[in-house]
C-alpha cells in the first residue's frame, strides 16, 4: 500500500499520450499543457492509444514515481 497524502489531487491528461515516455518526459507535458508543477505532490494520470494502459507520475517526498497499470 502506498500512502497518499489525503490533500493530493489528481490530474487527468486529456488525450493520448505516448506510454514509452519516462517521467521526466511526462513531467515536462504536465508542465506544458496542464500548466501544474509537478514536483508539487498530486497525481498526473495519462491514457495510452488503446486506452488499456495509464501511467502515473508522482512527485513524493523522497523523490519520483513513476506507475503503470494495465487495464482489463
Amino acid at each position: 500500500m502506498i500512502p497518499v497524502p489525503s490533500n493530493t489531487r489528481v490530474w487527468l491528461a486529456a488525450g493520448v499520450t505516448d506510454m514509452r515516455r519516462g517521467f521526466n518526459t511526462l513531467a515536462a507535458q504536465a508542465e506544458q499543457v496542464l500548466a501544474e508543477d509537478p514536483y508539487c505532490g498530486h497525481m498526473f494520470v495519462f491514457r495510452g492509444r488503446r486506452g488499456d494502459l495509464l501511467k502515473i507520475i508522482w512527485w513524493d517526498s523522497q523523490g519520483a514515481c513513476l506507475f503503470t497499470k494495465p487495464l482489463g
